[in-house]
């Protein structure tokens, strides 16, 4: 692809670095931005610079979140000692519209995957276990998605907790076998987690 400009090239290449972007949407992209009003271009990029800069994660639960304590932690109503599992904020929100579940998450920040270099260290499991360890948490739901990768860190998340006095759970199989939560429609996954199953019982099937 050829570039009269420099300027534009270096946005294109920019611009095609997101996923789902390639360098003729990307071009597509920028063209448009080109057209629309300065003040919309110079908003945009002070949005993306306020979220990389002062973005927080909640202290709690590791939520993208605007101060120490994300909303639904520091919601006094949310039932505490009940804590869903979950890879990514886009999980959260999800389960979030179905209006059906009332306790606290615990977001990972994506699952094991040895192929991609991830490994338990590399997320939030360490921090799930001493809550749990301190005796703040009488149920963990598993809500990862039903891949070999969520499947596999459930199952380790599950081995790290026995011996302590939880009920673990997962949610029920409404969501077909190598789905992606945040692509489940709200009433499959309200269902889901309304009759979610002790995480034993998966083991089974």
């Amino acid at each position: 692809m050829e570039f009269s400009s420099k300027l534009l090239e270096g946005a294109v290449n920019e611009m095609s670095q997101l996923p789902g972007i390639g360098r003729r949407t990307a071009l597509r992209l920028v063209l448009h931005l080109l057209k629309q009003p300065e003040s919309q271009t110079v908003a945009l990029s002070k949005a993306l610079v306020d979220l990389k800069t002062e973005v927080k994660f909640c202290a709690n639960c590791h939520n993208i979140s605007d101060t120490e304590l994300c909303e639904i932690c520091a919601n006094k109503s949310r039932q505490r000692e009940v804590v869903c599992v979950v890879e990514d904020i886009r999980d959260v929100m999800a389960i979030e519209n179905t209006s059906q579940y009332r306790g606290l998450y615990h977001v990972l920040g994506g699952k094991i995957n040895p192929m991609e270099g991830v490994g338990p260290s590399q997320l939030t499991i360490k921090s799930l276990v001493e809550k749990a360890r301190k005796g703040e948490i009488k149920e963990v739901i598993f809500a990862l998605s039903s891949t070999l990768e969520g499947d596999t860190t459930n199952f380790y998340i599950f081995k790290q907790l026995e011996g302590l006095e939880i009920q673990t759970s997962t949610i029920a199989r409404g969501i077909s076998v190598g789905d992606e939560l945040e692509y489940a429609d709200e009433v499959t996954l309200g269902r889901s987690i309304t009759n979610r199953i002790p995480f034993e019982n998966s083991l089974k099937q």
